[in-house]
């Protein structure tokens, strides 16, 4: 089947920062936990619509290692948040082939946690329609860290010369190293930063800030931001000129 030209580009792979849970809560006078369980709707609508519209990877952003910081009852509220989510999604994901996977440092939740983590990905990890990428406990510095120690690791061991370590090759070592690098970043509820997300690999994202709260962002917000990404013109360094001849 031969490609439609005309139709406008698709990202392979979009990187989503949920923000505005508590906010959502807040405006309503209920508990910050309150907005997280709305917000569990917004993800099943947006891996919906991920996958309708071809996306190949979509990776989210659902706790950094910088949100333990926050009460100890918001937090033990998206510990069981997590582990609930997990178990009442999972088989929805399986059946509509979209593979789970969880990035981070995952020491620091508990063992039931942790397992069920292992047993998601473990149910999915054959899929292909959509790669779902989860990152809880995670932070970009951390990811450039953990690369450069088991690059490092690599020369110590012998396997891998010094003088070979370029980008090309740190780039083996990230979290997603696998998947194509974002090409669309989004952030919901009006905040205009990457908050330490996936800092690498947004090198040359096109970024989107939407002002709605994550738990009203629905099927429209998602295909506003792919029509604004279509708009976009990326160079990569490169002039206009350059970008517009062939190769």
């Amino acid at each position: 089947m031969i490609a439609d030209s005309s139709a406008p580009p698709i990202p392979r792979h979009v990187a989503i920062v949920m923000d505005g849970n508590g906010r959502w809560a807040e405006q309503r006078t209920r508990p910050r936990v309150f907005g997280h369980r709305a917000g569990v709707k917004a993800v099943r609508i947006t891996v919906e619509a991920a996958a309708r519209a071809g996306v190949e990877a979509l990776t989210l952003f659902a706790f950094s290692s910088e949100n333990w910081q926050r009460p100890g009852e918001e937090v033990r509220g998206l510990m069981d948040l997590f582990l609930r989510a997990m178990r009442s999604e999972s088989k929805a994901l399986n059946k509509d082939g979209v593979r789970l996977r969880f990035i981070g440092e995952r020491a620091r939740f508990s063992a039931a946690l942790q397992e069920q983590m292992l047993q998601v990905e473990a149910l999915t990890e054959k899929n292909r329609r959509l790669q779902l990428n989860v990152a809880v406990n995670y932070g970009g510095r951390w990811d450039i860290v953990q690369a450069a120690q088991r690059a490092a690791a690599e020369v110590v061991a012998g396997r891998m010369q010094l003088v070979d370590l370029d980008e090309a090759k740190l780039a083996e070592f990230f979290s997603l190293a696998d998947l194509p690098p974002a090409d669309l970043f989004i952030r919901t509820g009006g905040e205009v930063r990457i908050s330490n997300f996936l800092l690498w690999q947004l090198a040359y994202t096109e970024l989107v800030f939407s002002p709605i709260l994550w738990p009203d962002f629905d099927a429209q917000s998602f295909q506003a931001a792919l029509d604004d990404f279509a708009h976009r013109q990326r160079r990569f360094g490169k002039t206009a000129a350059q970008q517009a001849s062939p190769a």
